[in-house]
C-alpha cells in the first residue's frame, strides 16, 4: 500500500491560510483543495471517529466529546478507550488486504486500547496525593519511554489550559517523525491542536493570532518536508473551522430557574447531581445534549429551549436522524447554537457557590466542555502570584489546588460545533489527489482509502 500521512491541523480553514502561513500557502498552490461540509456535531472526537470509520455519529456512537451514561447516571467527558468507537477502523480494513500494513496514530483521539500498531495520547499521572504529573500513554508501552528519553516529558500543561503554546504540537510532530524513523508505518495520523486554542481565545483576529499561525506553519513545514523525502502521500485536513462568538448561553442556569437542576451542598458549594435532575444540558461548544430524566417535563423543556436567545435549533429524536446523530448516547434533545453563541456548562447562580473544580483545569470532572480553562481569573490582580505560589507548593511536594481559572465566559471569542457556517470557515482537505471541491465527512474515509490503495509511487 501507499505510504500515507494525514496531518490534522485542528481549526484550520482557508480563511487562515495566507500572509502568516507562507509555507502552507505555497505548498497547497499546486495541490487539490477541497472543503468538508461541517458535520453535526463539528467536534474533535466525533469528526475524527467519522474520518477513520466512514460512519456517522449515529453509527460510531461518538455524539460529542462526552455524553450522559444513563446507567451510571454520570456525565462522562473526554474518555479515551477506542472500544467506545463502533465501526471497523480504516487500518483494520487495510490489514485484511495487506498483512504487512502498519499504522501510527499520534494523538488522534480514542487512542487507548486501539488496534493501532503505534500510538500516543495525553495521559497524566494522578498520584494519591492529588498531584497531576505530565505524561503520555503509548502502544507499545515502551514507546513512551523512548519518546520521552529523546524529547523530554510530554508538555501536558502546554497541551491544554492557560499555558497552552506551540510546544505540545511541536512535541507531537517530533514524536511522529521519530516513530516513522523507528518503525516506518504505512499510515501515520498526526494531530496538531495548536490553532484550536488561540482561535477559541481570540477568534479570527490576526492581530492576536499571527504568531500562532506562523508557529503552526513552521511545524507543518517540517513534517511535510520530512515525509515528502520519505515518498509519502500527504494529506492536510481539519475537523472544523472556528468562527467568532460573543454570547455565552447558560442553558443549565435557565433549566435551573425552571426547577430542572438538582445539586448537593458540600462545604458551602453546589455539586451538580445529574441523576437526580429532571433535565439538564451537557454543553459542548456550540452543541448541547439535553437529557430529560423525567418524561413529564419533556414538552416544558422543549418549549424552554426553543425560546432561549442564542438557540438556533432544538432537535428531537426524529430530527436527529436526519442529521445522523440519532444514537442512544445522544440527548433527548440536541440543541444547536446560532452563529454568535456557544453553550457553557455553568449551573450555579452565584460564583461564590461554584464547585471547586470550576476554577480548575478539570476536563473529566466538569459536566460539559469549558473553554474558560484557557484563561486565568482576570478579576484577581494577584492571580499570577497565586499561581506561582501554588506551583511552588507542588515543587516542594505539598498538596495544592491550582484554582486560578476564570469563571468569565465572555472571555471566549471563538467556537465551533454547529453546521451552516460559511465555506471559508469549513474544514479543509488538501492532497495530490483529484477530488470534488466539496466533501462530506464520510467522504474523507473513502478518499483516504483510495490514496492508501493507489499504485505505489516510485
Amino acid at each position: 500500500m501507499q505510504k500515507t500521512v494525514v496531518i490534522d491541523v485542528v481549526g484550520l480553514s482557508y480563511s487562515l491560510i495566507g500572509e502568516h502561513t507562507p509555507f502552507l500557502k505555497q505548498w497547497m498552490a499546486n495541490r487539490n483543495q477541497a472543503t468538508i461540509d461541517p458535520m453535526l456535531p463539528a467536534l474533535t472526537t466525533s469528526v475524527q471517529s467519522t474520518y477513520v470509520t466512514g460512519k456517522w455519529p449515529s453509527e460510531t456512537g461518538i455524539v460529542g466529546n462526552g455524553w450522559y451514561d444513563r446507567t451510571d447516571a454520570e456525565v462522562k467527558m473526554w474518555k479515551q478507550s477506542n472500544k467506545l468507537v463502533s465501526g471497523e477502523k480504516i487500518w483494520d480494513r487495510a490489514r485484511q488486504q495487506d498483512p504487512s500494513f502498519t499504522v501510527s496514530k499520534m494523538f488522534w483521539w480514542y487512542n487507548m486500547y486501539s488496534s493501532a500498531d503505534y500510538s500516543a495520547t495525553p495521559r497524566p499521572q494522578y498520584p494519591s496525593d492529588g498531584l497531576k504529573i505530565p505524561d503520555c500513554y503509548t502502544q507499545p508501552a515502551d514507546l513512551r519511554d523512548r519518546l520521552q528519553q529523546e524529547l523530554g516529558t510530554f508538555p501536558l500543561f502546554h497541551f491544554w489550559g492557560p499555558q497552552t503554546t506551540i510546544k505540545s504540537s511541536r512535541w507531537i510532530a517530533d514524536a511522529s517523525m521519530l516513530v516513522d524513523k523507528w518503525h516506518d508505518p504505512t499510515l501515520t495520523l498526526i494531530y496538531l491542536p495548536h490553532l484550536d486554542y488561540c482561535l477559541q481565545k481570540f477568534g479570527e483576529d490576526t492581530t492576536k493570532i499571527a504568531s500562532d499561525l506562523r508557529e503552526i506553519d513552521d511545524v507543518c513545514r517540517d513534517l511535510i518536508q520530512y515525509y515528502e523525502q520519505k515518498g509519502a502521500e500527504i494529506v492536510v485536513l481539519s475537523e472544523y473551522g472556528i468562527t467568532n462568538v460573543n454570547r455565552p448561553v447558560h442553558l443549565n442556569r435557565i433549566l435551573r430557574e425552571a426547577g430542572m437542576i438538582r445539586y448537593r451542598e458540600e462545604r458551602g458549594l453546589e455539586l451538580f447531581d445529574a441523576g437526580a435532575s429532571p433535565a439538564f444540558a451537557l454543553s459542548d461548544h456550540q452543541v448541547a445534549h439535553v437529557y430529560v430524566n423525567d418524561p413529564s417535563v419533556y414538552d416544558q423543556v422543549r418549549t424552554l429551549l426553543e425560546k432561549t436567545p442564542g438557540v438556533e435549533r432544538v432537535l428531537d429524536r426524529a430530527q436527529q436522524k436526519a442529521e445522523h446523530i440519532d444514537h442512544e448516547r445522544a440527548g433527548d434533545f440536541v440543541v444547536v447554537a446560532d452563529a454568535d453563541s456557544w453553550f457553557t456548562y455553568y449551573y450555579w447562580l452565584d460564583d461564590a457557590r461554584a464547585p471547586d473544580f470550576a476554577r480548575l483545569v478539570a476536563i473529566h470532572q466538569k459536566p460539559g466542555y469549558d473553554p474558560a480553562e484557557m484563561f486565568m481569573d482576570q478579576t484577581n490582580p494577584l492571580i499570577k502570584l497565586k499561581a506561582g505560589y501554588k506551583l511552588g507548593r507542588k515543587l516542594l511536594g505539598f498538596r495544592y489546588l491550582m484554582n486560578v481559572i476564570s469563571l468569565d465566559a465572555t472571555l471566549v471569542k471563538g467556537s465551533h460545533g454547529r453546521t451552516g457556517t460559511a465555506p471559508k470557515h469549513h474544514p479543509v482537505f488538501i492532497s495530490n489527489r483529484q477530488t470534488p471541491n466539496r466533501l462530506t465527512a464520510v467522504d474523507v474515509y473513502d478518499l483516504l482509502w483510495e490514496i492508501l490503495t493507489a499504485p505505489v509511487t516510485a
